[in-house]
C-alpha cells in the first residue's frame, strides 16, 4: 500500500552585505614655538693696583742726589773750595814774603803739595735702614652681570580630525522559498 508522501523543498535566504569602511584621518600640526633671549649685559669696573717706591732717602744716603740738591751741594762745595784757595794763596804769599827769615818756603810748599794722604778703603755708601718707602694700593674689580630671561612663545595647534563614517547596506542574494508536493 502506497501512502501519500508530502515532500517539502525549502531554499534558504541568502543575505548579502555591502560594506563601506569608515575613513578616519588625524593629523597633529607641530606647535609654533618662538624663543628669544637678549645677550647678558656685563659691566666691569676696575682700578689697577698701584705700587709706589720712594728711594730718594737711600740715594741721598749714598751721596747720589737729584739735580736740584746736587746743584746746591756742588755750589756750596765750590764756594768753600774758592775761599780755601784764596786763604791758601794768601798764606803762601805771606811765606814767600818772609823768605829772609831763613826758611826754605818753596821746598816746604812743594812737599806739602806733592804728598797726598792715602784714601781709606771701605764701603761708605750703604743706605740707612728703612730708607726706601714702599706703598701698595691693591687693585679693585667690580663685575655686574644682568642676565636677560628668555622670552618663550608657544602656540599649540589643534589636531586636524577628518572622519567619514562607514555604511553597511543589506540586499537579498536569494530569497527563501518553500515548495510542497504530495506524491501518491
Amino acid at each position: 500500500m502506497n501512502f501519500p508522501q508530502i515532500q517539502i523543498h525549502t531554499t534558504k535566504a541568502i543575505l548579502g552585505l555591502h560594506m563601506e569602511k569608515p575613513i578616519q584621518h588625524i593629523e597633529q600640526p607641530k606647535a609654533d614655538l618662538s624663543i628669544e633671549q637678549k645677550p647678558a649685559t656685563l659691566t666691569i669696573d676696575s682700578q689697577p693696583a698701584r705700587l709706589t717706591i720712594d728711594q730718594s732717602k737711600a740715594w741721598r744716603d749714598m751721596g747720589l742726589l737729584d739735580p736740584f740738591d746736587s746743584t746746591r751741594k756742588f755750589a756750596e762745595e765750590g764756594r768753600e773750595a774758592l775761599l780755601e784757595g784764596i786763604a791758601r794763596r794768601a798764606q803762601e804769599g805771606d811765606q814767600l814774603m818772609k823768605i829772609e827769615n831763613r826758611g826754605n818756603a818753596i821746598a816746604a810748599m812743594a812737599a806739602e803739595k806733592g804728598f797726598h794722604p792715602y784714601k781709606q778703603l771701605g764701603i761708605t755708601f750703604i743706605p740707612s735702614v728703612h730708607s726706601v718707602d714702599i706703598g701698595y694700593q691693591p687693585s679693585y674689580l667690580d663685575m655686574k652681570i644682568d642676565a636677560n630671561k628668555p622670552i618663550i612663545k608657544a602656540n599649540v595647534n589643534r589636531p586636524i580630525h577628518e572622519y567619514k563614517p562607514g555604511n553597511v547596506s543589506a540586499y537579498m542574494i536569494q530569497y527563501p522559498t518553500i515548495k510542497m508536493d504530495v506524491k501518491y
